[in-house]
């Protein structure tokens, strides 16, 4: 029984502290990780000192280099993007180091590093401080990519993927960091891998990502009880855990796939494939996508609301696949 509701900032920063206490070998480094603002990372220096929490200069590629090093050399280091858009500078150290070492060595070298990235848009940011690219990450082998939905995933996820010998790209959306609700108060672990059954229902399975979770569910809700809408949350989408969504569709036969990142070569097109190349017969209707289109995305507020998915996009793809 949980009788506490911590964000979802807290949450994590829960979960660097149960971890540091634990295991003197994680190390958490990044631009701006002992500032009083970074709820994730707020207090963590004055507690465990500036020789496991440091600040790095804006040099992503040398300190995303660096965490490789590190993890390489028998540290659990935990590096911070401060947004997903920033590593794009960084991206031989991420695809190249980070991923392949461990598959290039024979097994020999591990890496066991956590990225985390703060993504996504909604803030009226521009185009280059928008994005959510987790897509490029589960493209590359080698890396698990987490998305965590809620306060109580955020943690136990986050515990889950420091004590992976995997190199793990850990994306947090920019908008959840206040978002409350139920954490325990001790450690716990969330395997990765494992989808989340938010919302059970028989007429149409929508799987939706991070931030997007929440506005699916309410618009399933909202939706009953003309519609019965199942909402699934992968939680990581390397591993992804495929039959839990398979099994879904082959109860529902219908499939709405809600993904922030863009539409072309995203998420939202794997999980359609998946679903036309293993669930084909199991569907009543061709599957939609609510995803970002195709254009970078624009600074101004009302431009920017009208390419994002939203609840209404949601509502309107379920009906359409219903129809």
């Amino acid at each position: 029984m949980v009788d506490r509701g911590i964000t979802y900032g807290e949450a994590l920063n829960e979960a660097h502290s149960l971890e540091m206490e634990r295991d003197p070998s994680v190390i958490v480094f990044g631009e701006n990780v002992s500032s009083s603002w970074r709820a994730a990372t707020k207090g963590l220096k004055e507690r465990f000192g500036r020789e496991r929490v440091r600040d790095a200069p804006i040099t992503e590629t040398s300190f995303i280099g660096v965490g490789v090093g590190a993890a390489i050399l028998g540290m659990r280091p935990v590096v911070e993007l401060m947004l997903v858009d920033f590593g794009l500078v960084a991206m031989d150290q991420i695809l190249n180091q980070m991923a392949k070492s461990p598959y290039m060595s024979g097994g020999a070298v591990k890496v066991p590093m956590v990225l985390r990235a703060v993504y996504g848009a909604g803030t009226s940011s521009g185009a280059t401080h928008s994005e959510s690219l987790y897509s490029i990450f589960a493209h590359m082998p080698g890396m698990k990519v987490v998305l965590p939905s809620n306060p109580y995933d955020a943690k136990g996820l986050l515990i889950s993927s420091i004590r992976d010998d995997n190199p793990v790209v850990f994306m947090e959306h920019r908008l959840l960091g206040r978002m409350e609700g139920p954490v325990p108060e001790g450690s716990y672990t969330i395997p990765l891998g494992v989808t989340n059954l938010v919302r059970e229902g028989g007429d149409v399975t929508v799987v939706a990502t991070g931030r997007m979770v929440g506005l699916a569910a309410d618009a399933a809700d909202e939706m009953e009880p003309d519609v019965s809408v199942e909402v699934i949350d992968p939680r990581t989408i390397v591993p992804l855990d495929e039959e839990a969504i398979l099994t879904s569709i082959r109860k529902t036969g219908r499939l709405v796939v809600v993904d922030e990142d863009y539409e072309r070569c995203g998420f939202s097109a794997e999980v359609v494939a998946i679903a036309a190349e293993k669930g084909f017969r199991s569907l009543k209707a061709p599957a939609s996508r609510v995803a970002t289109p195709n254009v970078p995305l624009p600074f101004n507020p009302n431009l920017e609301r009208h390419l994002l998915p939203d609840k209404e996009k949601i509502k309107r793809a379920i009906r359409n696949v219903m129809a």
